[in-house]
């Protein structure tokens, strides 16, 4: 088995649109030579959020910058860096930048495939093509 090591240098990579007021940086990803993890770091405006949904696999996530409110499972908890969160699979969970400066989160997901699941439409995307 060949072994690798990668270094990310976010100020050099492009960003990746992820919907109104929200842009990610895909980390370690299956393309990039991860067998089980996909990470990376996505940056919300004020005010912006994702709807809420749940993934085919165990999620962490670490807030790095600003203040924001998780719905995790119909409860809101209400966090700042560097509070964490794990989530089950299965869990609906939303994050919402309650701040007036952009916020940023760190994500990490326990396999190279995932997927993610909107609640309110039942529709399920490749999380990664978005």
């Amino acid at each position: 088995m060949a072994k690798i090591s990668q270094v990310f240098k976010i100020k050099e990579m492009n960003p990746v649109d992820r919907g109104p007021g929200l842009r990610g940086w895909p980390l370690m990803t299956e393309e990039r030579g991860s067998k089980h993890l996909t990470t990376g770091i996505t940056e919300f405006q004020p005010g912006a959020n994702l709807a809420l949904h749940f993934h085919n696999c165990e999620e962490q996530v670490t807030i790095l910058e600003g203040d924001a409110t998780a719905i995790i499972d119909g409860v809101s908890h209400q966090l700042t860096a560097p509070d964490t969160t794990f989530i089950s699979q299965g869990l609906p969970h939303r994050f919402i930048n309650t701040s007036n400066k952009p916020m940023k989160i760190l994500w990490v997901y326990t396999t190279t495939q995932v997927t993610r699941t909107f609640v309110e439409t039942g529709k399920t995307e490749d999380y990664l093509k978005r």
